[in-house]
């Protein structure tokens, strides 16, 4: 976990678990969101092991799913500004802030180009 940068906006901590280690005001959370956090069991078997990456991406975003009210208030943070996914793992392109992005990402692009069609 790096410290803050200006450019941070929201800091949302998006593990179940507090990092060890990690003192609460040098972390600089403004809000913990254990909710949408990898279960711990699917936390466990992901072990951060590459070849169940996709796997683990595609059971992340059913659980992720089933929290339809934090991911649309996570939604409404951002559209008011940036938003800086923190995490513990020690992995920076496998881990679950990467993966929660690029859902909310995909997401996004679906809902935009539906309206798009829509406005056609």
């Amino acid at each position: 976990m790096r410290g803050p940068a200006a450019q941070d906006g929201t800091r949302i901590l998006i593990d179940r678990l507090w990092p060890r280690g990690v003192k609460k005001v040098d972390a600089a959370i403004d809000q913990w969101a254990k909710d949408i956090a990898p279960s711990t069991e699917l936390r466990k078997w992901f072990g951060h092991d590459p070849a169940r990456w996709q796997e683990f991406r595609n059971r992340y975003a059913a659980e992720i799913r089933e929290h339809r009210d934090s991911i649309g208030k996570l939604r409404a943070l951002a559209r008011q500004g940036p938003v800086t996914l923190v995490y513990a793992a020690h992995d920076e392109t496998l881990n679950d802030a990467v993966a929660l992005r690029s859902f909310l990402l995909g997401r996004r692009t679906k809902q935009k180009s539906k309206t798009a069609s829509a406005a056609a």
